[in-house]
């Protein structure tokens, strides 16, 4: 091989030729094509209401997938987000009865969704518990409090105000859910991507022990983590409640299962150590986009749940079949 021979690759290895052949690219291909598919197959999908309509689809779920890739990166799981999100709504259902108003019912929610990550990271840091088992369990605990509370019954009549944050528009059909997922999104890229603290959660995904003995303050950094993925449960318990008008102790059941899926999807490691936001963002989209167009050709939804457990089982056996395929051919 000559010396122009050995440079010609390290020219086209340039950083537009990463991006467009990286996972991310790839996705934003399949969004592409899932969004033809279904302005072909529903004469009702391309019309601006019904693609506003889309958003609410995976909003709530990719909020609390942008704090659960940073926790799996990190090496950890909090398979708890939905039993949060329907404890943090029990708890904003009977501050409403008591006679909080908007702002109180927000408060609580926040509140509750942080105390509950916080009660998670505690018992992983403090305790030394595997995080699948424990958010197992807790996903249990807290359900289970929901429906002590209220049975079979439904806490309704929020006030009027309190509707806007998950039925409110800020500009035409740009709902304020979008808008505020959008701004989310953006804040953390920043804090994975631009700062000290994203650099930390990669070096702990890759290797504790190391991060541990060249100085990071591993289970504190796992405990904010945690914090920061029931903060965001809390959030979208605010705006499903809200989107929904009333509280069952049934709500957001199954939301761990899609928002997992969308966090693979997006390209986080299930291992740990790997991954983007840009990732996760574009998952989040699509995952709207496959529901939404299956909803409109009235497809049930355990049909929905099946393609869902299937697309997640996909995502994570693909990169470990490629990679064995890849040691086969080296043999």
């Amino acid at each position: 091989m000559t010396t122009i021979d050995r440079h010609i690759p390290d020219r086209l290895d340039s950083p537009l030729r990463s991006a467009l052949f990286s996972w991310e690219a790839l996705l934003v291909l399949v969004a592409v094509a899932i969004f033809i598919v279904n302005s072909l197959a529903s004469p009702y999908f391309l019309n601006a209401w019904s693609i506003s309509d889309l958003t609410f689809n995976f909003v709530e779920k990719g909020l609390i997938a942008l704090a659960m890739a940073l926790l799996i990166i990190a090496g950890e799981i909090d398979l708890s987000v939905a039993a949060i999100i329907a404890l943090a709504s029990t708890a904003m259902g009977m501050a409403m009865q008591a006679g909080l108003d908007t702002p109180g019912l927000v408060i609580v929610g926040l509140a509750v969704g942080l105390a509950c990550g916080a009660f998670n990271g505690l018992l992983v840091t403090r305790l030394g518990l595997p995080s699948i088992v424990v958010t197992i369990g807790t996903m249990s605990l807290f359900r289970g409090i929901a429906f002590i509370v209220l049975g079979d019954e439904a806490y309704r009549g929020y006030p009027q105000s309190f509707a806007y944050f998950g039925q409110g528009y800020v500009w035409w059909v740009v709902s304020f859910e979008i808008v505020l997922f959008a701004v989310m999104a953006v804040v953390f890229w920043f804090l994975l991507h631009r700062t000290v603290f994203g650099r930390t959660v990669f070096t702990i995904g890759n290797n504790p022990v190391a991060a541990a003995f060249s100085g990071i303050r591993v289970e504190r950094v796992k405990f904010i983590l945690f914090c920061l993925t029931g903060l965001m449960a809390g959030v979208a318990s605010v705006l499903l409640t809200s989107r929904l008008g009333s509280t069952r102790p049934s709500i957001a059941q199954g939301y761990e299962l899609e928002v997992i899926t969308m966090v693979v999807l997006g390209g986080v490691s299930i291992l740990g150590g790997s991954g983007s936001i840009v990732g996760v963002v574009l998952a989040a989209v699509i995952m709207g986009l496959v529901t939404f167009g299956l909803g409109l050709l009235n497809v049930p939804g355990i049909v929905m749940s099946i393609a869902i457990g299937m697309l997640l089982i996909t995502v994570i056996a693909l990169p470990i079949l490629w990679q064995r395929l890849k040691k086969a051919r080296t043999v």
